[in-house]
């Protein structure tokens, strides 16, 4: 029974986020966008952090190398959250795990680690996933760019930024861990306040709305899961190998695309699925990457930096 747990725990967390766009996007109809969601939610976990446990704060002014994490976090935490609120769902979750193809040119330009031959075959295929999700069939490999929505850029953003993070966990894996995770939560909440703050003044984000019961409710409620999620993947990842956790955690995208496609959020057509089986392709091989003896293990993190 105990053995199975922890991959409960990680499954759980995956179901948490898989079906994170439906309140999300219910936030989102009852008048609130994503972004002060986002801000408002994370402010909730953070206050309860501290009353759990009031010495973190000392904790985290004792590193202030933790502004990176916060960044990088922050930043993940906010374009994904906004993507999938008003963005086709799976495209969305997809272009997201483009994720290890960026942990590759992150690791080699921050790290130091020059890509091996299988590393450049998950470059392969995941950019070439991309292209057939963001290229309509017949058009002119130039238009790639051309054809971004505002959903599918912030998607691409928020892999690269979960990449950074990971790869900057690495590098502070001597912080304690309570510390790292205030100040992921805590970049959440200041990212999504900035990043609001600059949508105001070019008139892409409304104005923070008059207090609703609906979305109040169901913010307090996602926050709750969030934190029960972190805690299940912190509970998941420490006691099964980084691999395994990273497989497990891939079923993610099996929770978002049923959920998303039975509740009208997404759209599968055959070069997404096709697209997508690549993306999926070099996520994978990046776990089974990290199943061979002597991988670097990696730190336990939320998923989307939280």
């Amino acid at each position: 029974m105990h053995s199975r747990l922890p991959f409960a725990a990680l499954l759980f967390n995956a179901f948490v986020w898989g079906l994170a766009w439906w309140p999300f996007q219910h936030m989102h109809q009852a008048g609130l966008h994503p972004l002060w969601a986002t801000a408002f939610m994370y402010a909730v976990v953070l206050l309860a952090l501290l009353a759990w446990r009031p010495s973190i704060w000392a904790q985290v002014r004792a590193h202030p190398e933790l502004w990176l994490l916060a960044l990088s976090s922050g930043l993940n935490n906010v374009a994904f959250n906004w993507a999938v609120t008003i963005g086709d769902v799976v495209r969305v979750i997809l272009l997201f795990y483009l994720m290890p193809a960026w942990a590759v040119l992150l690791a080699w330009k921050v790290l130091g680690e020059r890509p091996t031959p299988s590393a450049l075959l998950r470059l392969a295929l995941a950019f070439a996933g991309v292209v057939l999700v963001l290229l309509p069939e017949g058009a002119p490999a130039a238009r790639l760019f051309q054809n971004l929505s505002l959903a599918d850029g912030l998607a691409l953003l928020g892999g690269f930024m979960f990449a950074l993070t990971n790869v900057t966990l690495r590098r502070l894996h001597a912080v304690p861990g309570p510390a790292r995770m205030f100040s992921m939560f805590g970049g959440c909440m200041l990212m999504a306040l900035a990043v609001a703050w600059v949508g105001r003044q070019v008139g892409v984000v409304d104005p923070f709305p008059a207090v609703n019961s609906t979305w109040v409710i169901t913010g307090l409620l996602l926050a709750g899961v969030l934190m029960l999620g972190n805690w299940a993947l912190q509970f998941g990842a420490a006691r099964l190998a980084a691999g395994t956790t990273a497989l497990v955690m891939l079923s993610e995208v099996m929770f978002a695309s049923v959920s998303s496609a039975l509740l009208g959020a997404a759209t599968l057509s055959t070069r997404t699925v096709l697209g997508g089986a690549l993306i999926l392709l070099a996520s994978l091989l990046a776990a089974l990457q990290f199943r061979r003896p002597g991988a670097a293990a990696a730190s336990p993190t939320g998923t989307h930096g939280s």
